[in-house]
């Protein structure tokens, strides 16, 4: 599953959506702090291989994308550290409305992220880049699922990416909400050391193999990986909120 899980998140995210259920499955008794923790050092592995992989044939404007990641990592400490102060209930349930929209919204404009067309770099482009990854490095660290999505969609519909480029940016910021959940996770004891190594090595594999097909395929690819990917998000998210106790 962490290999399935590093193919489908290379092309479009989610692959939370596969990993997590697997190691819930897997480990029935384990706290779940543990097993989301465990998840993360699997992910980031991955992650931050299909980010090589992508920077090696795409050209990035680093004036949004390095302020998108920094705030993104600061988000996320900031969104593991409230879990324990906040309920991610509301959060759970509001989830496949809002990835219900990003699906329309994405459907019904067939030239999004069609061509890489980045809107003139300026302070403002800057701050929209910190904003953006500090907003989806809080959701990372405090719940997490379609964070890849979000991104994606983010980079595509404010700043005129195309959809592989936008892969790429998406990867680099998913690396620093990654990082900084662990180190926040890790002071609280939670994570599985040797479990998530291994993992990590199968989702490896499995992001060079997803990264190699994005590449190669181009922009079209992804978008409909994108529609497919958050689509199944909807329903596994929906099961989540409003059928399972």
């Amino acid at each position: 599953m962490a290999f399935f899980a590093g193919l489908v998140d290379a092309v479009a995210g989610g692959g939370g959506l596969i990993q997590v259920p697997a190691l819930f499955a897997a480990y029935p008794d384990a706290p779940p702090a543990t097993l989301l923790s465990t998840n993360k050092v699997s992910a980031v592995g991955g992650t931050l291989n299909a980010a090589r992989k992508y920077l090696r044939h795409v050209s990035l404007p680093w004036a949004i994308v390095l302020p998108a990641i920094i705030a993104g990592f600061i988000g996320s400490l900031m969104g593991a550290n409230a879990v324990s102060n906040f309920p991610a209930e509301p959060l759970r349930k509001a989830l496949p409305f809002v990835l219900l929209f990003l699906l329309l919204y994405t459907w019904f404009q067939p030239s999004l992220g069609e061509s890489h067309a980045p809107k003139i770099l300026g302070r403002f482009q800057q701050v929209k880049g910190a904003i953006l990854g500090l907003t989806i490095g809080f959701y990372d660290g405090f719940f997490g699922p379609g964070t890849g999505s979000f991104l994606l969609f983010g980079f595509v519909r404010l700043f005129g990416f195309d959809f592989l480029h936008a892969s790429a940016a998406t990867k680099l910021v998913n690396v620093a909400t990654n990082l900084a959940a662990i180190l926040m996770l890790a002071s609280l004891g939670h994570i599985n050391w040797p479990l998530g190594f291994a993992m990590m090595i199968a989702n490896i594999a499995g992001s060079q193999f997803g990264s190699r097909l994005a590449i190669k395929h181009g922009s079209a690819f992804v978008r409909k990986a994108f529609l497919l990917i958050v689509s199944v998000l909807i329903l596994k998210s929906a099961w989540n909120a409003y059928f399972v106790n």
